[in-house]
């Protein structure tokens, strides 16, 4: 695994210590970016897939740029090519086919695939993505990967005995996507579990399916683990055992309830903890992510804790979205800038 967060720490910052900032991935669409979709999807209008792919391009240039103006140290594009984290790669990946949509909560759908024959990778996924992104920043950039236990969770499976071999073979694919990202200069992998918090038993599952994801990935490329919401008690500690360098876990929504759970085994990898809440249209103050970001010294020590929101923020009010964001980076500034004086009680101690 990779040498820590130091890589990413910013030539001109300010602080002895760093905090590294950063998102989950998603983040709201511009409206217009949600209307050139419609046109292009209309046969009515004159509206042509070079057309929507310059709106694309714009949209992750403006995104990516925002997350710059907010502060953030390490930036993601807001994932604007991506439609959802499942039906995206599945439309990628040879095997799966579409047959309308679902209802998921609420009033939100989206269109559930199914595996039907052996999968197998087709064309790139992220690659194109990735550049783009590279070439409108010179920030780091971290990318995103829905993992394959949740593409297989997520999906009807029509195919293969059960969701385990599934999940192994989307793993294999997930590795080779891997490949490619870093030889195009990819340096900090996110891979997205929500099914596990909510299916703890397979944890063991997913182990195996990193064991894949990582093999040949380079000491140098960053790997992360999200997993939002759920009852980590389920899966903690057996989790430390997962070959990533980062738990990025979603703790703030539920004003940090569960964060006892990793305080009863030493948390031998770095935190990203969540510290503003994806699930609330109200911009907390810097002083209450202050406070936040402390609660994450009771489990690791400063210089192995990163800053992020809980999960992706795209179904915020964009407004909403760049007041946390910059407020997150505000205290997480304010919070080294105390470390630097000494004066914050770091709460974590081990024997």
């Amino acid at each position: 695994m990779t040498d820590g967060r130091e890589r990413f720490r910013p030539p001109d910052h300010d602080n002895d210590h760093f905090l590294m900032t950063t998102v989950v991935g998603s983040y709201p669409k511009p409206k217009w970016l949600n209307r050139a979709k419609d046109l292009a999807e209309d046969d009515d209008h004159d509206f042509d897939d070079d057309q929507l792919e310059e709106a694309l391009d714009d949209a992750a240039r403006l995104i990516t740029d925002e997350h710059v103006r907010a502060g953030l140290d390490v930036v993601v594009d807001g994932e604007m090519r991506r439609n959802e984290m499942v039906e995206y790669f599945a439309h990628r990946i040879d095997g799966y086919e579409f047959n309308g949509r679902v209802k998921v909560w609420g009033h939100n759908y989206f269109d559930k695939p199914s595996v039907v024959e052996a999968v197998s990778y087709g064309e790139e996924w992220l690659v194109d993505e990735y550049e783009f992104t590279a070439g409108v920043t010179d920030r780091p950039i971290k990318v995103p990967i829905t993992g394959p236990y949740t593409l297989a969770s997520w999906s009807f499976n029509e195919h293969y005995d059960d969701d385990e071999g599934l999940a192994y073979e989307l793993a294999d694919l997930v590795n080779e996507e891997i490949g490619r990202l870093v030889d195009a200069g990819a340096t900090y992998i996110q891979i997205d579990e929500p099914a596990l918090a909510t299916t703890p038993d397979d944890h063991a599952i997913v182990g195996e399916c990193l064991d894949r994801i990582v093999d040949d990935v380079p000491e140098h490329v960053r790997v992360g683990l999200h997993v939002c919401y759920g009852d980590y008690f389920r899966i903690y500690p057996e989790i430390l055992e997962y070959p990533v360098d980062e738990f990025d876990l979603e703790l703030c929504n539920g004003q940090y309830e569960q964060l006892d759970v990793f305080t009863e085994h030493d948390f031998t990898a770095d935190l990203a903890l969540g510290v503003v809440d994806a699930h609330t249209a109200e911009v907390e103050s810097v002083e209450q992510i202050v406070e936040n970001i402390k609660r994450g010294f009771e489990v690791v020590p400063p210089e192995r804790l990163t800053v992020s929101p809980d999960c992706g923020l795209k179904l915020l009010p964009r407004e909403v979205a760049y007041g946390k964001m910059e407020n997150m980076v505000q205290a997480a500034r304010q919070v080294e800038a105390e470390l630097d004086a000494g004066e914050v009680d770091v709460g974590f101690a081990r024997d």
